[in-house]
């Protein structure tokens, strides 16, 4: 492989090679585009990515067009695959869709708190607190991530959690993003907010408090998407 081509990309992790390999290749690529390591506007090439891995390009090629489907690439006939660009109504759609469900999984879970619960929550945000200085936020946005999943598991809806996960895609990259740019401590005090109207037994407060935090990315959103337009695809006629 050049060094034009190892330089373009994050270090890849090994492939298990003895499992299917274009399942592996797009979780790989996913990831990179939703951590903004591969930012939008990127041209990849199936040989390049072949190349890195050392596999055949139609694995390559299974992965692109997967990721293509969920709109993380852009397939351009006679020019290129390029990273597509963050969709404005896509991240909005999916915030609303969090904040209507993750609302009624916090009122359930205030409505019946347990001490292991608690423990477990407190854990969680003293974990992001110890990350959440950290130079690659991908620490601390995982720690977010099993909060929110563990209140929907406390709630009995860890299929609901799951099954929301496919409309997250967008809003996912604009949570890295936020990441490399906000700092952390803003949404560490709404978690301890949500955690303590739990503990009090409030339903009322912890609804108030998730719904504050899901739609701190309102006040986020139009701030990054005038620093960085080029990351981002907003439709005709849509407000940021």
């Amino acid at each position: 492989m050049n060094s034009r081509v190892a330089t373009m990309f994050p270090v890849p992790p090994k492939v298990a090679f003895d499992a299917a390999v274009g399942p592996q290749l797009w979780f790989v690529v996913r990831e990179w585009i939703l951590r903004g390591e591969l930012p939008p506007g990127s041209r990849l090439s199936e040989v390049d990515v072949a190349g890195l891995f050392g596999v055949s390009r139609q694995p390559v090629r299974e992965a692109f067009i997967k990721l293509a489907e969920e709109s993380l690439l852009e397939i351009r006939p006679q020019r290129g695959t390029f990273v597509s660009r963050i969709r404005v109504d896509a991240v909005m759609s999916a915030r609303f869709v969090r904040e209507a469900v993750e609302a009624d999984i916090v009122r359930l879970v205030a409505s019946r708190p347990t001490p292991q619960l608690l423990s477990e929550l407190d854990t969680l945000l003293q974990e992001q607190e110890r990350v959440m200085d950290g130079a690659e936020p991908q620490a601390f946005l995982a720690l977010d991530e099993q909060f929110h999943k563990r209140l929907a598991e406390a709630a009995g809806q860890a299929k609901g959690w799951h099954i929301i996960q496919p409309l997250k895609t967008q809003m996912d990259r604009m949570r890295y993003l936020n990441a490399r740019h906000f700092p952390h401590d803003q949404l560490i005090a709404q978690h301890s907010q949500v955690v303590e109207a739990i503990r009090a037994g409030d339903p009322d407060a912890a609804e108030a408090a998730m719904r504050g935090h899901l739609r701190q990315i309102l006040d986020d959103l139009p701030v990054m998407a005038k620093a960085l337009p080029h990351f981002f695809e907003v439709e005709e006629g849509a407000e940021q």
